[in-house]
């Protein structure tokens, strides 16, 4: 399984010259933690998360209409790929308390973002599975059981 299949559907993303009140408006329309930042080729550029919103600019006293995502954004942005398992993207997350990786192809453009909470619930998923067929392989008592 790809993580890209993890993902929701249509990745939220915008515009490296976007305005921070654009990429909260995605956020919160979208109903997401983070947004990806892409340049015009849409490969990443960056990564606006509800942590840059809250370190960055809360209290800062800037207006969010007229400051710029790039200056608020996080650049130094782990990527995954489409040949990172999840398994892999968990470990990565968890080991460097990330909520949310941002999945690019081979020129590192966007083609979704993983949250944690995509990647626990197929692994919730998974145990749900396998604890079934414990349980059925458990219950069929054939001959000599």
């Amino acid at each position: 399984m790809s993580v890209l299949d993890l993902c929701d559907t249509e990745v939220a993303a915008v515009a490296v010259d976007a305005s921070a009140a654009e990429a909260i408006r995605l956020m919160l329309s979208r109903r997401v933690g983070a947004v990806g930042v892409v340049d015009s080729d849409h490969r990443v550029a960056g990564i606006f998360t509800e942590r840059d919103v809250l370190r960055k600019l809360a209290l800062s006293g800037r207006d969010p209409e007229q400051t710029p995502v790039r200056e608020l954004m996080t650049t130094a942005v782990e990527l995954a790929t489409l040949s990172t398992g999840p398994g892999e993207a968990l470990a990565t997350m968890i080991d460097r308390h990330f909520r949310h990786l941002p999945i690019v192809d081979n020129e590192g453009k966007l083609l979704g973002m993983l949250s944690i909470r995509n990647v626990l619930q197929w692994r919730i998923d998974d145990l749900s599975q396998e604890l079934d067929s414990l349980e059925q392989y458990v219950a069929n008592d054939g001959p000599g059981g």
